[in-house]
This record gives C-alpha cells, sequence and structure tokens, in this order.
C-alpha cells in the first residue's frame, strides 16, 4: 500500500498542482483502512509503530479537571534505544535532515527514543466534517486558497503538496485555548535569555461548532507581559481561509505610540520579535501564513523519528533544565517513530524570502507539522525546527505550539511557548467577536 501510495503522488505531481476534493469510492476509506482524518489505521510490518485504536481518551492518575497542567501519561516508559553521532548511520533513513545535522554537529547531542503511542483521539465533529470534506474541498488560485471546506481536515487523502500544508494550517487543536508561555534565546555557551511572556489567546472560527463555514479560519492574540521593555504592546492577527479573496490582517499596539497601527510586514520571512528575530513569523508552528512565495510538492509518506507526546518538556520540566549548550537537554525530550507526510516547498523564481528551500514532516495522525528544514540562498543548511505535541487527552486535542528552532550557522537556539511553569494550556469559552477587534485591541492594551 505505501508502494503504491508513493507512485500515486509521484505521478500525480506530474500533472497538476492544485486539485480537486476525492471520488466518493477513494472516501470510502476513511474510517475503513484509513482513520476518519485520513491516516493509516494499521500499524507497520515490524510492529514498531501500532495501529491506531482510537486514541488517548482517558486522562491519568493526577489530572485535575480544568487545570492546565497535564501529568504525563507515558511516565513510566523507559528509552527503546538512543542514537547519537556514533550510531547515527544506522538509523539515518528514519531521521529529518535537522536531526542529523544536529547529531553530526554535536558528539554530545542524542535522541532518546520511546514506545511509540499514536495518542491523538478524534472527535465526532471532525470526522464528520472530514467525510464531507473529502470529496467536496478543493484549492484555488494555484493552491493558496482553500474552498468549500470547514470544521475537519481538508483533504484527508491529499494529491500534492498544497493540500498537504492546507490540513497543517486548519489542524484540529481546538476551537479556543489559552496559555501564558515564556519563550528564550540561548547563546552558544547555553545561556539563556527571556526574549518574551505573553499571554496568547487562539480560536479557530474553522471548527466553530455553531456555524457551517467561516472566511477566517484562524485568529490569534497576543498580549506581552515581559520583559519589561516590551510589557503591554499586543498583537492581533486574521487568517483567512481564501487567500485569493484577501491577505493576513493583523494589528499591533505599542504603549509608547498609545495607539493600534496595521502591520502588514507581520508574515513572511519578517523577523519575529517573539523569538527575537531568531525566526522569521512564518517560523511559527513550523509553518503559517499564505503558501504563495513557494512552489510545493508532496515527496510522500515516511517512517520518521520525530519528538511526540513531549508531556515532560512542555508541562512537567523547570525551565532551568531546559537548556544546555547547543540543544535543549536530551534528557527533557521524548522521541518517537511515526509516520509522516513530507512537503518540499522551493522558493519561486521572482520571489524574495531568506529561506530557499523548505521541508516539513506532517504527523499523519493529527496533520500538525513536526519538524521542518531550512536552507539558505546558497544551499548550505540553515535552520532545523521541532514541535513538541501533546494530545490534550481531556478536549480530543492537541497541544502543538511549543517548537525549537536551531541556527546551524550561528549556533544558537531559540525555544518558544514553554508552559511548564506559567499554568499550563487550557481549552476556554470563546471570546466575544468584537474581542477580535482593533478596537478591541486598543482599549486593553494600556501600560
Amino acid at each position: 500500500m505505501f508502494r503504491t501510495t508513493l507512485i500515486a503522488i509521484a505521478a500525480a505531481s506530474l500533472c497538476s498542482t492544485a486539485w480537486a476534493a476525492v471520488s466518493a469510492d477513494e472516501a470510502k476509506q476513511l474510517g475503513g483502512t484509513l482513520t476518519p482524518i485520513g491516516a493509516e489505521k494499521s500499524g507497520n510490518k515490524d510492529g514498531t509503530i501500532p495501529g491506531y485504536t482510537g486514541g488517548l481518551t482517558t486522562p491519568p492518575a493526577g489530572f485535575k479537571k480544568g487545570e492546565g497542567i497535564r501529568p504525563d501519561p507515558f511516565a513510566a516508559d523507559k528509552p527503546l534505544y538512543s542514537v547519537d553521532a556514533k550510531n547515527l548511520d544506522k538509523y539515518a533513513d528514519k531521521l529529518t535532515e535537522g536531526t542529523k545535522e544536529l547529531l553530526k554537529r554535536y558528539p554530545t547531542f542524542r535522541i532518546d527514543v520511546y514506545p511509540t503511542h499514536r495518542s491523538a483521539a478524534i472527535t465526532k465533529f471532525v470526522a464528520d466534517n472530514t467525510m464531507k470534506n473529502a470529496t467536496r474541498a478543493k484549492t484555488t488560485d494555484g493552491g493558496v486558497g482553500l474552498d468549500n471546506a470547514y470544521g475537519g481536515v481538508p483533504f484527508p487523502i491529499p494529491k500534492d503538496g498544497y493540500e498537504v500544508m492546507w490540513n497543517h494550517l486548519t489542524r484540529y487543536v481546538g476551537y479556543t485555548y489559552q496559555f501564558r508561555g515564556k519563550s528564550f534565546t540561548v547563546d552558544a555557551s547555553g545561556r539563556p535569555a527571556l526574549s518574551t511572556e505573553t499571554v496568547n489567546t487562539n480560536e479557530f472560527p474553522y471548527y466553530d461548532p455553531k456555524k457551517t463555514s467561516a472566511d477566517i479560519f484562524y485568529m490569534v492574540r497576543l498580549d506581552y507581559k515581559g520583559p519589561a521593555r516590551r510589557a503591554g504592546e499586543a498583537l492581533l492577527v486574521h487568517d483567512p481561509l481564501n487567500y485569493v479573496n484577501g491577505n493576513r490582517r493583523a494589528w499591533q499596539y505599542l504603549p509608547g505610540q498609545r495607539r493600534v497601527k496595521l502591520a502588514p510586514d507581520i508574515a513572511y520571512d519578517t523577523p519575529n520579535p517573539v523569538t527575537s528575530g531568531m525566526t522569521t513569523y512564518d517560523d511559527a508552528f513550523m509553518f503559517n501564513g499564505k503558501m504563495d512565495r513557494y512552489d510545493w510538492r508532496l515527496v510522500g509518506k515516511k517512517e520518521v523519528i520525530v519528538p511526540y507526546n513531549d508531556y515532560r518538556l512542555v508541562y512537567n520540566t523547570k525551565m532551568d533544565d531546559v537548556f544546555k549548550p547547543q540543544f535543549v537537554n536530551p534528557d527533557a525530550v521524548r522521541w518517537e517513530l511515526h509516520r509522516v507526510w513530507i512537503a518540499e516547498a522551493t522558493l519561486k523564481p521572482d520571489s524574495r524570502h531568506i529561506y530557499a528551500k523548505r521541508r516539513f514532516y506532517i504527523d499523519e495522525d493529527t496533520w500538525i507539522a513536526v519538524a521542518t528544514d531550512a536552507y539558505d540562498a546558497r544551499g548550505n543548511y540553515f535552520r532545523a525546527g521541532f514541535n513538541f505535541l501533546t494530545p490534550s487527552y481531556d478536549e480530543s486535542a492537541v497541544f502543538g505550539d511549543c517548537n525549537v528552532f536551531y541556527d546551524l550557522i550561528g549556533g544558537t537556539y531559540t525555544v518558544l511557548g514553554l508552559v511548564a511553569e506559567t499554568g499550563g494550556v487550557r481549552y476556554i469559552e470563546p471570546p466575544a467577536e468584537r474581542e477580535w477587534t482593533a478596537d478591541a485591541l486598543a482599549g486593553t492594551g494600556i501600560r
């Protein structure tokens, strides 16, 4: 089946870069050989990836409903093996390019590989809408727009790179959630510096259970609480489903100016101040925003060792124990073998971006990007990004806002969205629509 899938994808990529919905016969695979959102239900041949049985829906002992901190349901697991520079060649075909670069450059870097748990659950609402999307959703304007999709994965049986990336952009991580996250930059000596502390309010109107369509699929508001020089700032972003009809809308409040202004540069490769400029705006979540500056190619599906079920790092590790010179403390990170879709983006000849080529690894069970590779204009490896997924067993959603990016040229790295000591992640009732306006940003952005 896997070989057939790759052949079909390769043939399709020669014919088109924008696809319409699949046939009703193809869609019958959903809930059969495929999960309701398109992952292969069976495990792999050697049993290192188990079959999908519905995900984790029972909270472990110690979890208190309504609290933001989630105990590690797999705390008793022991590593199956570790990969370092000495045995890199043995596991090279199961590693991202970024992981291999880190292992080659840093002799003390390692990854501890644990038993694979397919822990992400699927809500009935998402499953039902995914089935509808499968036979009606389509990309527009060469892939950068999305039409006839709502409330579920747009393309559970994807045919090209644009469709896979739209699945990532519209990933189900909950309808509305909030957390107070800290982001740090870490120099080559391992010394961390707080770049920002923000209250992040995220809403996906695309998943509003009271509606059947949406123009905006994602909204985020950042209220800056630290460091002192940035306290009082605020940022609001709206992302449209169909970029053909309009681009991202963003507004920024700066205390020194005491006014809200449009912020059209909060996109693409503009340096992201959340990470003190060590990443781009479209690095967030591995990728976000409009896809128009790249040509996108679907490489296929592959078994890859990636961070997964990282409850220890995200929720239960003291921040002082996270940072080491050159890389995040290997003791804090859990890695597992999962099947991922791989999409590659090549910069268009008439476009500008600091990354000339990018590769994204999209988890088949969640459609969330779990890793990325970025190359500069000279073809040199530039940055490696990893996403630390933690399925929220109490909400059948996945928290995937804690990321790390390694600058392989400068020898530095940045960690975004640490919540272990700030109260964790809470799923909340959606704010009133007026709270998502520029006027609301002005009304609360006072220092």
